[in-house]
């Protein structure tokens, strides 16, 4: 029953992917990114409000962190993905984003003095050779004269973004509770991109991208953290972080069956070695220096 909870929270996530996907050309990018947000914040609010405004002696003392952690992981993640999303596949976007633990790792490895493990030096070489198949479309030399697809190349920063978030709420370890710092962390977001979403042409919410707003705002912003938390508590954050690794898998099923995006064997190659990198990297723990 416990495995349930990061379960539920990978097939949303993946699901979101092929929602941000879907998104393109239904609604601008900066459009959805702000009202999944706002919506996020005024559902949150008449629940977390009161216990923030309560618990402000202790958050006070947070807010610069709070407002780094909420540009990285909320603003420039998610919206970055959604720009990326009008030029590369939601198939790819789930590959790339599963780099995101091995990148986490090595920011670990360089600024917390995280042993270097050779798991972690193999992982990488073959996670990287893995991208590099995906993104080249089976062809990495081609990458030398024409350079990465800006789609991938948006997805790669964004996944470093939240590669540092998620770094970064490791080694602050903000002793607030995870609820109220989601909230905290969703007002950023609102603030940040608001002068992005005053400055973007609009679409407007309507019948072909309002379910859209709803899945990523309720579904991928509100309940898969909840359920990602509820995992974390019953089967610790080691064991709920290796459920990560299913997301492109399950991405490339639900954009296969929902956007009849073709699987093509550089995918299966490229996600293989990527799944492979990582969890070399996660798994052969022995330093490389005792």
């Amino acid at each position: 029953m416990n495995y349930l909870f990061p379960l539920l929270a990978i097939l949303i996530w993946a699901g979101n992917t092929v929602v941000t996907k879907m998104s393109a050309g239904a609604i601008f990018p900066a459009e959805i990114g702000f009202y999944r947000w706002l919506l996020a914040g005024l559902l949150f609010t008449p629940f977390l409000l009161p216990k923030v405004w309560r618990n402000r002696a202790a958050i006070r003392p947070h807010l610069g962190k709070v407002f780094v952690l909420g540009v990285l992981g909320m603003a420039i993640y998610q919206s970055l993905a959604y720009f990326a999303a009008g030029i590369t596949s939601a198939t790819n976007m789930g590959i790339i984003l599963s780099l995101m633990p091995l990148m986490s790792l090595a920011l670990s490895i360089a600024w917390l003095g995280q042993r270097l493990s050779y798991g972690a030096l193999l992982g990488a070489l073959v996670s990287f050779i893995g991208v590099l198949e995906v993104v080249s479309a089976g062809q990495p030399a081609t990458l030398l004269h024409q350079g990465l697809n800006g789609g991938d190349l948006l997805m790669l920063v964004a996944t470093l973004a939240y590669a540092l978030y998620s770094f970064l709420l490791k080694k602050w370890q903000l002793r607030l509770p995870p609820l109220q710092l989601l909230y905290l962390q969703v007002l950023v977001a609102i603030l940040v991109l608001l002068p992005l979403f005053v400055l973007s042409p609009k679409t407007g919410l309507n019948s072909q991208n309002l379910g859209l707003v709803l899945y990523a705002c309720v579904l991928a912003s509100m309940v898969a953290p909840l359920l990602w938390m509820q995992a974390v508590h019953r089967l610790g954050p080691s064991r709920t972080t290796l459920f990560f690794n299913l997301l492109p898998v399950v991405t490339a099923v639900i954009a296969a069956a929902v956007l009849d995006e073709q699987l093509a064997s550089y995918h299966l190659v490229g996600g293989l070695l990527t799944l492979v990198g990582v969890l070399l990297a996660e798994r052969w723990t022995t330093p490389v220096r005792r």
